[in-house]
């Protein structure tokens, strides 16, 4: 039998593959996460190969240099001074938070750079948890922690970020957030809602990173979700919408690809993924024992998370594809 379908044809050649490529990822689909710390010097995050915790001046000429490169946007995350955190996580609503200076001097030097600041206290806690805990210490006690995000929110905005990202999956934070930000006067403020956040093992470097691992014997499973649970997911994502967010976030990325499609084929909003730090660490581990091409790997990691649906993908190899869709 002659074969008159080959599909092999649209194969052939780079440039025949180019011509029908169905999915592209582009440097303006990037965000790019960052560490600032209160130090002098760069601290290089061991389990971060090429990530450092940047003082605020390094942190300014990263974000411009960015910006250069033609990403459109950095998340901002403060690395806090045990010193300042206690068990109410006070230091976030200080004008004394190194977050707010950050953000400020970055938005001064690069006013187009789209600044997204996370809504959370466990970089703040001494125990390392999202929120206040109830009074017995044996929970995370959500509606006192909603209130104090508002107001931290609030304060974001008026340090500069154009964004803010509750990613502490306390139950009500996204409508919360947006009644004290219009009462602020801040109603051109974006929310990007961490909607479905899960309680996954692939967190533990950037922990490493901002120095919120847990001194308390609670399990984040209490407020963050189940890895198991796809439709728990998706309702997350229908109540932060109706509670007014801008945009939706599921994170991790890589390991949740279907969460990824099942919530674009549910939402109109701008879908974000956040590959984070144990994927990246991940593809690092793995290139330097010669097990896996890097280069290949981390743009085919990347791709899917794109194909699966996300609009912008979080990614510290953000960098790192600008400069190589430069070359």
């Amino acid at each position: 039998m002659q074969l008159t379908t080959r599909l092999r044809r649209n194969r052939a050649s780079e440039g025949l593959r180019r011509m029908t490529r169905e999915t592209r990822l582009d440097v303006a689909d990037l965000v790019y996460p960052l560490f600032v710390h209160g130090g002098d010097h760069n601290e290089p995050v061991a389990s971060m190969p090429g990530v450092e915790r940047r003082n605020v001046k390094d942190l300014v000429r990263e974000c411009r240099e960015a910006f250069d490169l033609g990403i459109p946007a950095v998340a901002v995350f403060p690395v806090i001074d045990p010193a300042h955190k206690d068990e109410k996580g006070s230091h976030a609503l200080s004008p004394d938070n190194l977050l707010f200076r950050a953000l400020s001097e970055v938005k001064s030097a690069v006013p187009e750079l789209v600044l997204i600041a996370d809504v959370a206290l466990d970089p703040y806690t001494d125990h390392g948890h999202d929120g206040m805990l109830t009074k017995d210490g044996r929970d995370v006690d959500n509606d006192p922690t909603v209130e104090m995000l508002g107001r931290l929110a609030v304060k974001e905005a008026e340090a500069g970020a154009d964004i803010v990202a509750p990613s502490d999956m306390m139950d009500g934070r996204v409508g919360a957030i947006r009644a004290a930000l219009d009462a602020a006067g801040r109603t051109d403020t974006c929310i990007l809602a961490y909607a479905a956040k899960f309680a996954s093992a692939y967190y533990g470097p950037f922990r490493d990173a901002v120095g919120s691992a847990q001194s308390k014997p609670i399990s984040k499973a209490t407020y963050q979700l189940d890895p198991a649970n796809v439709r728990e997911a998706l309702r997350e994502v229908e109540l932060d919408e109706r509670e007014g967010a801008d945009m939706v976030m599921v994170k991790p990325a890589g390991p949740y690809l279907d969460v990824i499609r099942a919530v674009r084929e549910q939402t109109k909003l701008p879908l974000v993924a956040y590959q984070v730090s144990g994927e990246y660490a991940q593809i690092h581990a793995a290139a330097r024992a010669g097990w896996l091409d890097y280069e290949k790997c981390r743009d085919e990691a990347l791709l899917a998370i794109k194909r699966a649906g996300a609009d912008l993908v979080i990614t510290y190899f953000a960098r790192e594809m600008a400069e190589a869709s430069k070359s």
